[in-house]
């Protein structure tokens, strides 16, 4: 009997010094496992009358997003065969009678395209009340400030940051975010009932959107073959939607049957024709997403 109680004392002890010493020791630190390199996320996301196509480049990942230009227009495909790109979506503006930018386009601080130097933009009477202001459009840039990257949009005539020296920008626009600027940019004249990109209407686009923690949004909304007349999105929806995504600033690029984007060796296109077919119209300029 003497045994047995002497062995339950033992016993309890033991527990009670074992509950003491995982109550009251410190915790021990959690071994952390090394974070996977960040990488490109792309998905689909099925709209009511369209379907968009999303690339989300992390902030301060392995890959950059620049703009590249062709002499002649080519497909998006084409680009990314030209610059090894494992992404790459539709950009400026062009005309496509005389294959001419009407977008700015700096690459490695110097300007490559000029829309000034377009003689059917800047000598089109029509235009020309709005001249200064096509000249003065949203535009995505991509700064160098000391060791660190920085994307922006802004409109083209403003100035860069202090310590900053700008590196890369194509214009497109108009900016969809904070704000939609639809008449600030001369693309909406409410007076005239001018509407230059049917901005209510329903169409294949693009837009490039900045997140606060300087991730990069590639966005093309492609419009759905079974309804090739009434497909798409607007431009205020697309703000919406770009807002939805994470975007704090965005801006529209050239859409319609110039929305194009590629990833990892597969092609899509926005619009569509009236049987439902993919239109492959080739572009003047891309954004293109490189390994740095």
């Amino acid at each position: 009997m003497r045994k047995i109680k002497l062995l339950g004392l033992i016993f309890i002890s033991l527990a009670m010094v074992l509950w003491f010493n995982l109550h009251s020791s410190t915790p021990s630190i959690p071994t952390v496992a090394s974070s996977p390199p960040k990488t490109i996320r792309y998905f689909e996301r099925t709209l009511p009358q369209s379907i968009a196509h999303i690339l989300l480049i992390p902030a301060n990942s392995k890959f950059l997003v620049t703009p590249a230009l062709s002499q002649k227009v080519s497909t998006v495909k084409e680009f990314a065969q030209k610059h090894q790109a494992v992404a790459i979506l539709n950009a400026g503006f062009f005309d496509p009678i005389n294959q001419k930018t009407t977008s700015y386009v700096v690459i490695q601080r110097k300007l490559v395209a000029d829309p000034k130097e377009n003689d059917r933009l800047v000598n089109n009477p029509d235009l020309k009340s709005y001249l200064s202001q096509i000249l003065n459009r949203a535009e995505f840039r991509r700064y160098s400030c000391g060791k660190t990257l920085r994307y922006d949009i802004v409109l083209h005539n403003a100035s860069q940051p202090v310590g900053c020296q700008l590196v890369d920008a194509i214009s497109a626009g108009p900016s969809l975010l904070p704000e939609l600027t639809l008449a600030k940019e001369g693309f909406v004249d409410n007076a005239t009932k001018r509407d230059a990109l049917g901005s209510n209407q329903p169409n294949a686009r693009t837009a490039v959107g900045i997140t606060r923690d300087g991730s990069i949004i590639l966005v093309m909304v492609a419009q759905k073959p079974s309804a090739p007349t009434n497909s798409g999105i607007s431009l205020p929806a697309l703000a919406d939607f770009m807002k939805t995504l994470g975007a704090d600033k965005a801006m529209n690029l050239d859409g319609g049957s110039s929305s194009s984007l590629y990833y990892n060796g597969k092609t899509f296109y926005g619009k569509v024709d009236s049987e439902g077919n993919s239109i492959k119209r080739p572009v003047k300029s891309v954004l293109l997403v490189q390994e740095n």
